[in-house]
């Protein structure tokens, strides 16, 4: 494993000196990420993430996916697998898990369809929403890139990416945002935050976006929020333009969102942090504050790895407020089993851990997307 300087100077060198393209994205200042971080993870959590990544390594298939039963080989579940071993300060081929790492990344190339051109899908995984799949496995390329070694892999990879990053600003629809499947059609929250996370970490890694995609995605994201009504919906965010309840998942993606969209001020982000400090900090459920937003447990993982970005993003109380509670939340959940497994009986215990490990290991900072 490397050190948080090796780590980011290999890691994040390219996109950096790119910060101010076409985008104008500015990355956030490393100056207090150390402070932030600092006693953050403690000698329980990290014994939690080591139990974890151990189980990853050991339930790793063959063809170097991730994913059980109608999810097997799943690309979404393969790369946070991938990313929950990045997160850790392990780089293809480098490190205790660098072989996870590699086989990993191996795989998801090995998914690219060639219609539409850079999709990346597995057509023997489940079929619900695809472009789910094709946002995570774009940032995983994006995240992984600057790390490779092999020259061979390492231009495949860069191809491949660039492909996967045009087909996602081909696809935008009218509103600014995407969904399902890699056609102009609808849009929802869920998968837009998807897409616009994905392109952030490639314009990171130096590969050009254009300003209106951005400005485009920005503006459905803003319209998906609710900025006036009681205490309960007030900075929230529905799942559509208009449509279906606030709630904590789709909040907590609505503020990376627009994050991800250079916007790390003002009253959209404010009012979504506040809502998600307000309504669905963890251990509020044991009160039964969220359980009212059915997705709290529905989506839990998800919401929360959104959510941890959010605060660690913001700094300060909503930071200092948030990570010990979902890190204690997280070391003893009912569901954290004695293999070093999360378990989630929705999608599959792989997904789970995966995501409980990005969650835990924010403060190490070795990830490029979550750099302050």
């Amino acid at each position: 494993m490397w050190t948080r300087r090796q780590f980011l100077c290999r890691g994040v060198g390219v996109g950096l000196g790119l910060a101010g393209g076409a985008l104008g994205w500015q990355a956030f200042s490393q100056d207090n990420a150390g402070s932030a971080a600092r006693g953050m993870i403690t000698p329980a959590a990290q014994r939690a993430i080591d139990q974890g990544l151990a189980y990853l390594e050991r339930v790793q298939h063959a063809d170097g996916s991730f994913g059980t039963g109608q999810h097997h080989g799943n690309v979404a579940i393969t790369s946070l697998g991938g990313m929950a071993m990045l997160a850790g300060g392990h780089q293809p081929g480098r490190g205790r898990y660098g072989r996870v790492v590699r086989r990993a990344v191996e795989f998801v190339l090995n998914q690219e369809q060639g219609a539409p051109a850079g999709y990346l899908f597995n057509r023997n995984s489940g079929l619900h929403g695809p472009m789910y799949g094709h946002g995570f496995a774009t940032l995983f390329l994006a995240e992984v890139q600057g790390m490779i070694h092999d020259r061979n892999l390492r231009d495949r990879l860069r191809a491949c990416l660039g492909r996967a990053v045009r087909l996602i600003i081909d696809t935008q629809n009218g509103e600014g945002g995407w969904r399902y499947q890699p056609r102009r059609q609808d849009a929802d929250l869920s998968v837009t935050i998807c897409q616009i996370m994905a392109l952030r970490a490639a314009r990171n890694a130096g590969i050009t976006v254009p300003k209106s995609t951005v400005d485009n995605c920005t503006r459905y994201v803003q319209q998906c929020q609710v900025m006036i009504g009681a205490e309960d919906t007030r900075g929230g965010f529905r799942y559509q333009r208009g449509i279906g309840p606030v709630g904590f998942a789709r909040t907590a993606a609505g503020v990376v969102a627009l994050n991800s969209a250079g916007i790390y001020t003002g009253d959209n982000v404010r009012s979504g942090l506040d809502y998600l400090l307000r309504n669905c900090k963890p251990g509020n459920e044991q009160r039964g504050m969220p359980v009212r937003f059915g997705e709290f447990q529905i989506h839990y993982y998800y919401g929360h790895y959104y959510a941890v970005q959010a605060m660690w993003t913001a700094g300060g109380r909503y930071w200092t407020e948030w990570f010990p509670a979902v890190r204690e939340a997280l070391i003893n959940h009912n569901d954290r089993q004695a293999d070093g497994s999360w378990r989630d009986n929705r999608i599959c215990t792989h997904y789970a851990t995966a995501m409980a490990l990005i969650i835990l290991q924010i403060p190490n900072n070795y990830l490029p997307i979550f750099q302050r």
